[in-house]
């Protein structure tokens, strides 16, 4: 079984085996409007969504946030059942989660075990 992985809004890589909470807010990290959503790795806080442009009101932001959340809890699911290590990524023009081996995105072929 590989591991999963998931990219921060830095384009950073954290493992998802060792979030401990996901969370999200009604604004973006600079306006009080739209969403951001983060996980909590080690104590601190990676971002991974910050959607200044998201319209609504409060309550309809932090659903759709939620919404995120949730595609998210089941984009890792997902992943895990993969034997191959993947990385999880926010397509903010698809408004989805993706996912990708770790092979492919590195252009490596995995070697062979055995």
């Amino acid at each position: 079984m590989g591991e999963v992985w998931i990219r921060t809004l830095g384009n950073g890589l954290v493992r998802a085996d060792r979030v401990t909470e996901i969370s999200s807010t009604r604004g973006s990290l600079h306006e009080d409007q739209g969403y951001s959503l983060k996980v909590i790795v080690d104590g601190k806080g990676h971002v991974l969504i910050d959607d200044a442009d998201l319209q609504g009101t409060a309550a309809e932001r932090f659903e759709y946030a939620r919404h995120v959340e949730d595609a998210l809890l089941l984009a890792m699911d997902e992943a895990r059942e993969n034997d191959a290590s993947v990385v999880i990524s926010y397509e903010p023009e698809r408004e989805r989660w993706s996912s990708a081996a770790v092979s492919v995105l590195t252009g490596r072929l995995p070697e062979a075990v055995g």
